[in-house]
C-alpha cells in the first residue's frame, strides 16, 4: 500500500497493516476490529450435543422475526444471551423494546461509550415520540434503518461517499 507498510497474513494469506490501530486512523483508512468469539465455540458445541440426542439443528435456519422472542427481550430477560446480558443492556433492550433483529444489531452498535448518548433518540423516533429529522436530503435514505442516527462505520464510508 502507498500508505502504510503491509505483509501477508501467513494464518490466513490475507494482507494485513504493520501498523497498530492508532496509526492506521492517523493514515487516513477506516479501522475495523474482527473480534474472536467465544460464543461461536459455545454454539457449535451445543449444536453437537444436540444431535447427539437425535435433533438435527441448523443455526442458520433459526428464524429472526419470532414474536416471542422479541417480547422476552423487551422484558429484559436476557440472562445467558450473548452482548445484551449486563445490568445496563437490559434496561436498554427495556427502553427499546426491539420487534426486529436489525434494533438489536443498532443497540449492540450503540452501547459503547459515546454513542450511548443516541439510544434515548432511537427510541423515542423508533416508537413515534420524536420525529426522525433531516440531516440532509442525499443521505436521509443511508440512516433510516438507524432512525435517523448515524450508527456504523459502514453509514458514515456511505455518507462520505454520497457527499463527496
Amino acid at each position: 500500500s502507498e500508505l502504510v507498510p503491509m505483509y501477508r497474513d501467513p494464518r490466513s494469506d490475507m494482507p494485513v497493516t504493520q501498523f497498530n490501530m492508532k496509526y492506521v486512523e492517523q493514515a487516513g483508512l477506516v479501522k475495523f476490529d474482527f473480534l474472536g468469539l467465544k460464543t461461536l465455540t459455545v454454539l457449535e458445541t451445543a449444536v453437537k450435543l444436540i444431535r447427539r440426542r437425535g435433533v438435527d439443528i441448523d443455526l442458520a435456519t433459526i428464524p429472526l422475526d419470532d414474536k416471542d422472542t422479541y417480547a422476552m427481550l423487551s422484558r429484559g430477560e436476557v440472562v445467558g444471551v450473548f452482548q445484551v446480558e449486563s445490568a445496563g443492556m437490559r434496561k436498554a433492550l427495556i427502553g427499546m423494546r426491539p420487534d426486529c433483529i436489525e434494533d438489536i444489531i443498532a443497540l449492540v452498535a450503540l452501547y459503547r461509550p459515546g454513542p450511548m448518548e443516541n439510544i434515548p433518540t432511537y427510541n423515542a423516533r423508533k416508537h413515534g415520540e420524536e420525529e426522525m429529522a433531516s440531516i440532509h436530503p442525499k443521505i436521509d435514505h443511508l440512516v433510516k434503518e438507524t432512525q435517523g442516527v448515524i450508527v456504523y462505520q459502514e453509514q458514515v464510508m456511505q455518507i462520505a461517499q454520497e457527499l463527496s
